[in-house]
């Protein structure tokens, strides 16, 4: 559905496949395919457990596309800076919510990246929570090239990932980090050859559905609330979490 706008969304069972579907440009991103994105996440059945999020063809996204982001209508530049702070600010909020839902803890997200993720790709990539990477891919915070800021729900992610000094690193460079750099630094759960990158989603797709449902939830909440708890509120959490898986096991529910 919506291929329209240059994405789609395919469900097979518990399994929602996000295509880029714009390869001619190397599916470079507009402001409709964010709104498209946005309404996926609303309409979203209860019973998918793992996205999906690809490009079509040889790039997962070269990002943002400046053709129409220079400009004229609803997301653009030039309509941006006529709106007051607030308006824009509001505007910019409705973006981020085309990558914030991939991290929500109902659903594991994964990427599965080849080639360009630059910009608005890379955001999207990062705002999974994991990625499977082809060896030809080549990943950047490209931003700062344009005298913009990583807008998109990048910036904290990309902090979890690999910490606050290498992040303001990559974002005020903007430069390319290659498969093995993205992995070495953590950006990658695995590298696979390009010819791979579709079986190995699959596999860690599979390997996913394979587990309990709501011990994967438990466990997402636990390993995404870890970093701002203390311990003895991670200790908590996890006690909390095992009654509760413990009950369920048992029948016992609530």
């Amino acid at each position: 559905m919506t291929a329209d706008v240059g994405v789609r969304l395919e469900r097979d069972g518990p399994v929602a496949t996000v295509t880029l579907c714009r390869p001619d440009v190397l599916n470079a991103q507009t402001p409709a395919m964010w709104l498209a994105l946005r309404a996926f996440a609303r309409d979203l059945p209860a019973d998918v457990r793992v996205v999906v999020v690809r490009g079509e063809g040889r790039a997962f996204s070269a990002g943002l596309d400046l053709a129409v982001a220079r400009g004229v209508g609803d997301g653009s530049f030039a309509e941006l800076t006529t709106l007051p702070p607030d308006q824009a600010a509001d505007r910019i909020a409705e973006f981020q919510d085309a990558f914030t839902w991939l991290h929500r803890p109902d659903l594991i997200s994964v990427a599965a990246v080849r080639g360009h993720a630059i910009g608005a790709g890379f955001q999207l990539a990062i705002a999974c929570d994991l990625r499977i990477v082809a060896d030809d891919a080549s990943l950047s915070m490209a931003e700062v090239t344009l005298g913009l800021v990583p807008d998109l729900a990048g910036t904290g992610r990309l902090v979890d990932l690999v910490g606050y000094s290498r992040a303001l690193e990559i974002c005020v460079t903007g430069r390319r980090l290659a498969a093995a750099e993205a992995d070495r630094l953590g950006l990658a759960n695995l590298v696979v050859p390009a010819t791979d990158l579709e079986s190995a989603t699959a596999d860690l797709t599979a390997a996913i559905l394979a587990a309990n449902r709501d011990a994967v939830v438990e466990i997402k909440a636990l390993l995404a609330g870890a970093a701002r708890r203390s311990p003895a509120d991670q200790q908590r959490a996890e006690r909390e979490a095992q009654v509760r898986r413990l009950r369920d096991i048992a029948g016992l529910g609530e």
